[in-house]
């Protein structure tokens, strides 16, 4: 089953900009995460249009956060990147003449539902401060480990 990674990369490329003491390119950011230039720009894109990142052009530019890593959500950068589906389990047939599948699906899309806000709610209560401190704690125990 194909997941969809865009939230998880997009808090991957937030983070390392949080790190930087200057803005960062796309082409340095898409080296990072492996990818091109042009898909680091798109969707950063999206999240400047939100407010959380801004751009700088010209010799030293880059990109930068906007907004305080406190004030930003995970849910927040969800909705940013246009709310994707969070489950890659579906219907079958979405309207079927068959009883028994209506009553799959109306048990299904009950459970998708209420999984997807307990997710949801769980996004909004995940700053990027706190995978921020999380990768400092990660980072501080690999530290002691090398001693």
């Amino acid at each position: 089953m194909k997941r969809n990674s865009r939230l998880s990369g997009v808090l991957h490329v937030l983070l390392h900009m949080a790190e930087a003491d200057r803005p960062l390119t796309s082409e340095a950011l898409a080296s990072m995460m492996s990818t091109n230039p042009v898909v680091i720009r798109r969707v950063l894109a999206g999240l400047r249009r939100d407010g959380m990142v801004h751009s700088e052009k010209g010799h030293g530019g880059g990109w930068r956060l906007a907004r305080d890593l406190s004030d930003v959500t995970l849910r927040d950068i969800y909705v940013a990147l246009g709310e994707p589906g969070l489950l890659a389990l579906g219907h079958r047939t979405e309207s079927p003449d068959c009883l028994v599948e209506q009553a799959v699906n109306a048990a299904m899309e009950q459970a998708f539902q209420e999984a997807e806000t307990v997710l949801l709610d769980r996004f909004g209560e995940i700053t990027l401060a706190a995978l921020s401190a999380d990768f400092h704690e990660r980072l501080h125990r690999r530290s002691d480990d090398a001693v």
